[in-house]
């Protein structure tokens, strides 16, 4: 599936508020009343182009067609079993980014990109094997949740920032991106989830913006020797260093934190790791989800078996931590974390 591709010349309208999409349209020789039917289109309406907006007579339409709102193109499509669906989203300069829809009854989450591939090199994910190519902008982001929103053709209840990239090297888009997908988009802070595997310093800074958003911090290890070895950067954020962060953290916002946790076999998946970490984990308000692993042809690591997941979460609430284990959806369909570019993108264009 190719489609072409432009350049945005102008910064696109994605990502503006009311406000801002007023000011623009007076700027444009426009009333002020378009701005408001110029927000509509783009976040309820799901416009791709202002040549689509038939509101528009067909002269300013025609005058403004070159200014982007900032849409992307679906460049493939996988369903689960399950019903996740996975994406590669083309973007403008051609880069492609994953982005998940995750439906259940009641909800539609949506796990999104923060940057195109990951410079964290974490040692079992597919995404750091990739490298590094640049950060997202916010309407970049946004944009991964209408898509979602319009293919599935419900409204998205939850966002997870758990694709690819991490999140806090990129905090000014991120958070740009959070206040349109909350105050545009109509998605409620609480139900968004912001993931980060530690950046020194970056989680008090997010502390101080006293969002009501969830911080996910990705610990995948019980003490600094393990951590090291999954995540490079772990060297210079050491393990016990990162906690007292996400202690303040809580203490700053009163919110819990969630710690993810990727089960390997052997390497880390044992009780005597359970009680480590729930000594680590003590006293302070949080939440461990554990994730059993999701294999990757690059690297050897195993899933945990059944029994040693149960043995394992015995030996976390036996120290009174709370705990749940997250099966990764859509594994089918290669749309757990960090599966399908890996093996998808040598084949952009085709």
């Amino acid at each position: 599936m190719t489609q072409s591709l432009v350049t945005p010349t102008q910064t696109p309208l994605l990502g503006l508020s009311l406000s801002e999409l007023t000011e623009w349209v007076q700027q444009q020789g426009q009333p002020a009343y378009r701005g408001k039917q110029l927000y509509q289109w783009i976040y309820q309406k799901g416009a791709k182009s202002l040549a689509d907006i038939t509101v528009f007579s067909k002269q300013w339409r025609e005058e403004i067609k070159h200014f982007p709102i900032g849409r992307s193109a679906i460049h493939y499509r996988s369903v689960a079993p399950d019903k996740t669906v996975k994406y590669l989203l083309q973007l403008s300069d051609g880069n492609i980014i994953e982005t998940v829809g995750i439906p259940s009854h009641k909800r539609l989450t949506v796990c999104v990109s923060s940057q195109v591939g990951c410079p964290m090199a974490c040692d079992f994910c597919a995404t750091g094997k990739g490298g590094f190519t640049r950060n997202l902008e916010a309407y970049e982001i946004i944009d991964q949740v209408l898509t979602v929103q319009e293919d599935f053709e419900r409204r998205v209840s939850h966002i997870v920032f758990m694709g690819m990239g991490e999140p806090l090297l990129n905090t000014k888009n991120v958070l740009a991106a959070v206040r349109s997908l909350n105050q545009d988009v109509g998605i409620g802070q609480r139900n968004i989830t912001i993931s980060t595997v530690g950046i020194r310093d970056r989680i008090r800074q997010l502390a101080e913006h006293k969002l009501q958003v969830t911080l996910a911090v990705s610990l995948h290890a019980s003490n600094q020797r393990l951590r090291e070895h999954l995540i490079p950067s772990a060297k210079s954020y050491p393990l016990g260093d990162l906690i007292a962060d996400c202690r303040e953290y809580v203490n700053l916002t009163k919110r819990r934190i969630s710690f993810e946790y990727v089960m390997l076999t052997g390497f880390n998946d044992l009780p005597d790791h359970a009680k480590e970490l729930a000594k680590n984990l003590r006293g302070f308000q949080c939440h461990v989800n554990l994730i059993p692993y999701n294999p990757i042809s690059e690297v050897d690591y195993q899933r945990p078996t059944g029994e040693d997941i149960n043995a394992f979460v015995n030996a976390l609430e036996e120290k009174h931590i709370a705990v749940s284990v997250r099966y990764s959806r859509g594994l089918e369909a290669d749309a757990a974390c960090g599966q399908l570019r890996a093996s998808r993108v040598s084949g952009v264009g085709e």
